[in-house]
C-alpha cells in the first residue's frame, strides 16, 4: 500500500523507520513523547522536550538541507505552513521520504498526528493522543464570556488570526469568537486603528510567534481586556493539546484591562 501524507502525496516511507528528522517543533515534541529514540535531527526552534539531544539542522524556514541529507534519515517530518516547498522538494529530490502534515482544525490535528505516528513512523498510537482527544471532547466555554476577540500574532506590522486557522479553531471551542474569522486571508495585516474599532471585548495576545508580554502589547489596546496566553498551547499540535483547554481557559479568564 502506498502511504500518502496529508497533502495526498506518496511519502515513500520505508517499512521500518528508525531515524527521523523533524522540521516542526510540535511534530518534534510529538515523536519525542512517543518514541524519542527515533529522532536524529530537529530545528533550532524545537524547544520541547527541553533536554532533547539531537543534531540541530537550522530553522523551520531555512533548514540546512545538506545536513539533513547527511543524517540519512528514514523519514523527514514537515508541515505545509511551517516549511517551504523548495526545501521539501530538495529533500525529496535527494531521495528522502518526506511526510507533510496539513492542520487547520483540531479534528485535523488529531487525525494527522495519528496517521503520522502510526502509519508513517510505524508506532503504536500513544496514550497522550487519546488524552488530548478526551481533553477537547467537551471543554465548555470560558467563564466571563462570551468573548468577541481580536487575536494579534505580530506587530510592526500588526497581523492577526483570520479565517481557517488551527489556533482560531481552538479558541472557538473555548467560546472565543474571532472578529476577523471571516477575513479571506489566514493571517491578514490589519492596522491598529481598525483593530481597536473592531468591536471586540477581548484581545488575545500569545507569546509566539511574536512574544507579546505584559509590557509589550496590552498598552496598544487601552480600555480593552487583554489576555496573555501560551503560544505553545494555542498553536502547537502535539502533547501540549492535552493540557491546552485548561491552560488557555485559565489565561483567558485572567484577562485584565489597562487604562
Amino acid at each position: 500500500m502506498v502511504l500518502r501524507d496529508d497533502q495526498g502525496t506518496p511519502a515513500g516511507c520505508p517499512d521500518r523507520v528508525a531515524a527521523v528528522v523533524s522540521l516542526v517543533p510540535s511534530l518534534t515534541e510529538s515523536v519525542a513523547a512517543t518514541a524519542r529514540g527515533l529522532l536524529v535531527g530537529a530545528t533550532a526552534w524545537c524547544t520541547h522536550p527541553a533536554d532533547l539531544d539531537v543534531q540541530r539542522i537550522g530553522g523551520t524556514k531555512n533548514p540546512d538541507v545538506e545536513a539533513i541529507i547527511a543524517l540519512r534519515p528514514d523519514l523527514v517530518l514537515a508541515n505545509e505552513e511551517e516549511n517551504r516547498e523548495p526545501d521539501i522538494a530538495a529533500l525529496r529530490a535527494a531521495g528522502l521520504a518526506v511526510w507533510v502534515t496539513r492542520i487547520r482544525t483540531l479534528p485535523e490535528a488529531l487525525a494527522s498526528l495519528d496517521a503520522m505516528l502510526t502509519r508513517a513512523c510505524g508506532l503504536p498510537r500513544p496514550a497522550w493522543l487519546d488524552a488530548a482527544a478526551a481533553a477537547w471532547a467537551n471543554p465548555g466555554p470560558v467563564p466571563g464570556g462570551p468573548f468577541d476577540a481580536v487575536i494579534p500574532i505580530w506587530r510592526r506590522p500588526w497581523m492577526v488570526l483570520g479565517g481557517d486557522t488551527f489556533a482560531g479553531d481552538l479558541l472557538a471551542r473555548l467560546g472565543v469568537r474571532n472578529r476577523f474569522a471571516g477575513h479571506p486571508e489566514r493571517y491578514p495585516r490589519i492596522g491598529l486603528d481598525r483593530l481597536r474599532a473592531a468591536g471586540a471585548n477581548l484581545v488575545v495576545l500569545p507569546d509566539e510567534p511574536y512574544r507579546f508580554t505584559a509590557g509589550d502589547g496590552p498598552e496598544a489596546f487601552p480600555g480593552l481586556a487583554t489576555a496573555l496566553v501560551s503560544g505553545r498551547h494555542l498553536t502547537w499540535y502535539g502533547p501540549s493539546l492535552a493540557a491546552a483547554p485548561r491552560v488557555l481557559a485559565a489565561q483567558l479568564a485572567a484577562a485584565t484591562v489597562r487604562g
